[in-house]
């Protein structure tokens, strides 16, 4: 049974096995889009599914995580729905935390919520991420592009949380 923890203006759901996530509410709906572009300083506009395809030649494309980078989630529901998260911190070479809007499709805004590559060869291709209404993983795998960025050198604002800084 999860225990919900209130802080500030943020929840904290933990599963008592250390995996934790916040949420904060906006007023009003936040989308992804606009969320990840202010919190890792790549500087890209347009839906989702279309930042893989532009951030070419202006920001580094990889396979694999790096903290600030931007994952780029595809047929996410469609094959013209993305998602963006950015990523926080590498837990272990198959586990990241990341933060990220919208991704329940309620507006709100995720901080440190864990992602697992699920990946048969382990190469970030396919992730599940932590459902913190259910308390579980969610029961969907999806297909990652990419992570792009970060972007060098790049102010990134982020969100203020009552957990300790990353170390």
């Amino acid at each position: 049974m999860a225990a919900l923890l209130v802080g500030g203006c943020t929840s904290v759901i933990a599963d008592g096995a250390g995996r934790a996530a916040n949420t904060a509410s906006l007023d009003g709906r936040l989308e992804c889009v606009p969320y990840a572009r202010l919190h890792s300083g790549v500087v890209i506009y347009g839906d989702a599914y279309t930042w893989w395809t532009q951030a070419a030649g202006r920001y580094p494309r990889k396979a694999l995580p790096s903290a600030g980078a931007v994952m780029v989630l595809f047929d996410y529901a469609g094959p013209e729905r993305g998602h963006l998260a950015v990523v926080r911190r590498l837990v272990s070479p198959r586990e990241i935390r990341v933060d990220h809007a919208n991704w329940l499709d309620d507006g709100a805004i995720y901080v440190n919520d864990p992602v697992v590559d699920v990946s048969a060869d382990n190469d970030w291709s396919l992730v599940r991420v932590w459902n913190i209404q259910r308390g579980a993983w969610g029961g969907r795998a999806y297909p990652v592009q990419g992570f792009i960025g970060p972007a060098s050198g790049a102010g990134v604002a982020r969100m203020k949380t009552n957990e300790p800084p990353d170390s």
